[in-house]
């Protein structure tokens, strides 16, 4: 489900002003590229002003002021429109983002997953890159894996249009594709079924996936690997770990998660983006720290095998490879 990439993202789908642009770090334990934010340099807080540098306002215009601030701060509340986007479908988070990824958020999600790039925006373009720069680090943190992909059990928690289990199916692993959207279900079965289509007659390993419209708490049955990238940003602390507990009683042998990381420079991106509300901001955004991420997990009876953290302008997203907690540490 859309999630990599989210109002983020990534983040998936946290639209906010872009950082600096990174230098690129290779991390030694994992083979995903790290980019590393870096801190503003200390010379620019010489160019904010200071209370000397404003002109002085009498007590009536300070007033007018203040109230224009704080009918500004609470149209633009947060809080105020996840409880409006809450109410108008009929629930909380998950029926908020049910609703929206049924209607508009399924188009503009659709065009940031896909390949063309008439109508794409600059941050649509950056967003799509991230996502698929998350899908390419799972992609490989799987194929090192001693398991070959190649009849491997895989749930695909979050499938979205199928940007993983299509190119999973392609190595012929046995995926189970599941969105809480049926929307996002539908056209992740019809690309697969084109991805089939052009399949050679004979000795393709390409398994269709089955596809299925769930949310992440409905999932049952056994997997080697349990995937969910790009989910967790919509759903706030205890829910997220309750659904990490959830995967984690799905997979016997691996766990890959991707969620948006809650540091101080992203918190107040997050912030000011949510200050200045644009069309497509239609989902609630959460991040996530990573201590709470690893908590969940151990009480699952997990740990964490292996970090990667993707980020570009737009789109900042943390990536954990879970196994079991007794399995020995890969060489």
């Amino acid at each position: 489900m859309a999630r990599a990439g989210v109002s983020t993202a990534p983040l998936s789908r946290l639209h906010s002003l872009p950082p600096p642009r990174p230098s690129l770090v290779h991390h030694p334990h994992s083979h995903i590229v790290l980019r590393p934010h870096r801190k503003a340099p200390s010379t620019a807080a010489a160019a904010l002003p200071t209370a000397a540098d404003l002109p002085p306002l009498s007590l009536p215009a300070a007033a007018a002021a203040a109230a224009a601030v704080a009918a500004a701060v609470s149209l633009s509340d947060p809080e105020r429109r996840r409880r409006a986007q809450a109410e108008a479908a009929g629930g909380g988070d998950k029926e908020a983002v049910r609703a929206y990824f049924n209607s508009t958020g399924f188009e503009r999600w659709r065009k940031i997953y896909g390949s063309a790039t008439e109508g794409v925006n600059r941050v649509q373009l950056d967003i799509r890159e991230g996502h698929a720069q998350t899908v390419a680090a799972a992609l490989s943190m799987l194929r090192d894996f001693p398991l070959p992909l190649a009849g491997a059990t895989v749930c695909d928690a979050g499938c979205g249009t199928g940007s993983l289990a299509i190119p999973l199916a392609a190595e012929g692993a046995d995926v189970l594709a599941s969105d809480i959207s049926a929307a996002m279900v539908s056209e992740a079965q019809r690309q697969a079924q084109m991805a089939l289509a052009q399949q050679p007659a004979a000795g393709s390993p390409f398994r269709m996936p089955r596809f299925e419209v769930r949310d992440l708490e409905s999932l049952e049955g056994r997997y080697d690997v349990v995937v969910c990238l790009d989910v967790l940003i919509h759903y706030p602390r205890e829910e997220a770990r309750a659904m990490i507990r959830h995967l984690a009683s799905l997979a016997d042998k691996r766990l890959l998660i991707s969620f948006a990381p809650s540091t101080l420079y992203l918190d107040f991106l997050k912030r000011v983006g949510e200050l200045f509300p644009g069309p497509s901001k239609a989902t609630r955004a959460y991040l996530h720290r990573e201590r709470d991420i690893e908590d969940a997990l151990r009480e699952a009876g997990w740990r964490v095998a292996n970090k990667g953290f993707i980020s570009t302008q737009f789109y900042f997203s943390k990536l954990f490879e879970a196994v079991p907690a007794g399995s020995p540490p890969s060489s």
